[in-house]
């Protein structure tokens, strides 16, 4: 797990800019999923600033609200629509259904298609407060498939907040842990004082699901940006 600490965010994302850049540029990049929520939004502007030529690209979104009306705009799949496909100009995007009877069959369809695809050679992640990675709460084992889950109480108060108190859903539908952790790169976003436990969490602490973050440490390329804050727990001199 390569570190890279910042000051503040707005130069942690341009440092994570330079790297996404290269991931996404090189031509043996095609399959790369997307997290949603406020921490990759900067990021994902400033790719999109960049005007690169990323047609070779097909863009999966990670996770999704379950039983938020799907033309809902702050949806994981409308607003990656809007911040990634379109900003990118990347004409193949995948989303998986809000709606409650529609998401785990969504789901795993999104699974068997990035399967089909070839796996996923990228993804963008921001890390839970609880430490969860897209709606993989803790519990969730390594070897976990795309599924319909229940929220835990942090994760619905993240979710009241995004959606200023017009919803506040209870569950998720997420991609699983074996597919996240399949991915050939991974690129984590974690800011502000509100993410150090969980920093702390998924670089020190052992490799346990109370912890989902905490298996990244046994993948073989993930890049981690933070800024101070996030990161004024760790032991700097290990």
């Amino acid at each position: 797990m390569n570190l890279s600490i910042h000051p503040e965010a707005n130069e942690a994302d341009a440092a994570a800019a330079d790297c996404l850049e290269r991931w996404l540029t090189d031509p043996s990049t095609r399959n790369v999923m997307v997290a949603g929520g406020n921490t990759p939004l900067d990021l994902y502007r400033r790719i999109a600033a960049r005007r690169l030529p990323l047609l070779h690209l097909t863009v999966f979104a990670l996770d999704e609200y379950v039983g938020v009306p799907s033309d809902e705009p702050r949806n994981c799949a409308n607003q990656l629509q809007r911040s990634v496909a379109q900003a990118w100009r990347i004409p193949r995007f995948f989303g998986i259904s809000s709606l409650e009877e529609e998401a785990l069959a969504s789901v795993q369809a999104h699974e068997r298609r990035i399967a089909h695809a070839g796996g996923l050679d990228a993804i963008i992640l921001g890390l839970g407060q609880n430490g969860h990675l897209g709606f993989n709460e803790p519990g969730s084992p390594a070897d976990s498939a795309g599924r319909m889950v229940d929220l835990d109480p942090i994760s619905i108060d993240a979710n009241r907040k995004w959606f200023g108190g017009d919803y506040a859903p209870a569950r998720g539908v997420t991609a699983g842990l074996r597919t996240i952790l399949a991915a050939r790169r991974i690129l984590m976003l974690a800011y502000g004082p509100h993410k150090t436990a969980a920093v702390k969490a998924m670089v020190e602490g052992p490799v346990s699901e109370r912890c989902p973050a905490s298996h990244l440490q046994t993948h073989a390329n993930v890049q981690v940006f933070l800024d101070e804050a996030a990161a004024a727990a760790l032991n700097r001199s290990a």
